[in-house]
C-alpha cells in the first residue's frame, strides 16, 4: 500500500512538473515562471528522495530557489537601469562643463575684441589728429608723402568699420574766390576717391568744401598760404556723430 502512495505521488509530481512550467511560460511573468519552474523540480526531485513528504518539502525548497533566481534577475536588472542612468549623468555633467569652458572662452574672446577695438580707435585718431594733407599751388594732386599717409588711415579704418571721416577742403586767398571755391572741391574730392580706391565706403567720408574762407593764419604769406591749401581730416565716432546731429 505504501509502495502504490509513493508511485503515485510520483506520477502525479512528473505531471505536475511538466505542466507547470509550461503553464507558467505562457501565463506567468518572468518572477513567476522561475517560482513555477521551481516548485515542479524541488517536488519531483523531493519525491525521488522522500516520498510523499520529500514531495512537499522539495516543492517549498524549489519554489524558494525559483523566487531566489527571479529576484537575482530583478536586481540585474535595476543595476543595469542604475547604471544606464549613472552614464547619462555622467554625459550630462560633460556636456555642461564644456558648455562653461564655451562661455568662459565667449567672453574672453568678446574682451579681447572690445580691447582691439578701443586700441585700433585710438590708433586711428592718433593718425588724424591735425592731420592736413597740403597741396601746391592751383593743384589737387595728392603728394607722395601724403599718400602713404593717407593708405595708414585706410588700413586703420578697414580695422574699425564703425568709424568715419569727416574730409574739409580748402584753398589759399590768392586768386578769384569762385575759382578757390572749385579747386577746395577737387582736393576733398581727390582725398575721398584715394580712400574710396583702399577700400574705404564712400558713405563713410564726409566731405565739405571752403574754398578760401577759413584761412589758419589773419595776415596772408607764402607760408600761410602754404597751410591754406589742404585737406583737413578729423575722426567721427557713433557717438560723436550722434551729439553732432542732436545739437
Amino acid at each position: 500500500m505504501k509502495k502504490h502512495i509513493i508511485a503515485t505521488v510520483i506520477a502525479s509530481t512528473l505531471v505536475f512538473t511538466a505542466t507547470v512550467p509550461a503553464m507558467a511560460a505562457e501565463h506567468a511573468p518572468h518572477a513567476e515562471k522561475q517560482t513555477a519552474i521551481g516548485l515542479g523540480s524541488g517536488m519531483a526531485a523531493g519525491a525521488l528522495v522522500g516520498g510523499p513528504v520529500g514531495a512537499i518539502i522539495g516543492g517549498f525548497a524549489g519554489a524558494l530557489m525559483g523566487k531566489s533566481v527571479a529576484d537575482d534577475d530583478y536586481i540585474q536588472t535595476q543595476a543595469d537601469t542604475v547604471a544606464e542612468q549613472q552614464a547619462q549623468i555622467v554625459a550630462l555633467n560633460q556636456r555642461q562643463q564644456s558648455l562653461e569652458t564655451l562661455q568662459a572662452q565667449y567672453a574672453d574672446a568678446q574682451r579681447q575684441l572690445k580691447s582691439i577695438q578701443t586700441a585700433r580707435a585710438a590708433k586711428l585718431e592718433e593718425l588724424t589728429i591735425g592731420m592736413d594733407v597740403q597741396f601746391r599751388t592751383g593743384t589737387y594732386e595728392i603728394e607722395p608723402h601724403f599718400a602713404k599717409q593717407l593708405d595708414d588711415i585706410a588700413f586703420a579704418m578697414t580695422m574699425a568699420p564703425e568709424l568715419s571721416l569727416d574730409l574739409a577742403g580748402y584753398a589759399d586767398r590768392r586768386g578769384d574766390s569762385d575759382k578757390n571755391l572749385a579747386l577746395s572741391e577737387a582736393r576733398v574730392a581727390a582725398v575721398k576717391a584715394y580712400l574710396v580706391q583702399r577700400g574705404i565706403a564712400s558713405d563713410r567720408l564726409n566731405t565739405q568744401a571752403f574754398g578760401d574762407t577759413a584761412p589758419l593764419m589773419a595776415e596772408q604769406s607764402v607760408e600761410s598760404n602754404f597751410f591754406d591749401r589742404r585737406v583737413s581730416l578729423r575722426l567721427q565716432s557713433p557717438d560723436a556723430a550722434m551729439a553732432a546731429n542732436s545739437n
